[in-house]
């Protein structure tokens, strides 16, 4: 089981926190497979899963 929480980070939350763009969140979260939580047409991830590709990217 993978750390982290449930909380949902924006887009913006979460390029603050891998130090990136927000447009390079919004442009390749598929292509790293982060799964987006929908929240009407608004994009949320869950901490835990940002925790996991990082843990599976970069060990």
């Amino acid at each position: 089981m993978h750390g982290g929480s449930y909380r949902l980070l924006t887009p913006a939350e979460v390029a603050t926190w891998l130090q990136v763009s927000e447009l390079t969140i919004k442009n390749k979260y598929r292509m790293w497979g982060l799964k987006p939580q929908k929240v009407g047409r608004l994009l949320r991830f869950r901490e835990r899963d940002v925790i996991a590709y990082l843990e599976k990217k970069y060990g």
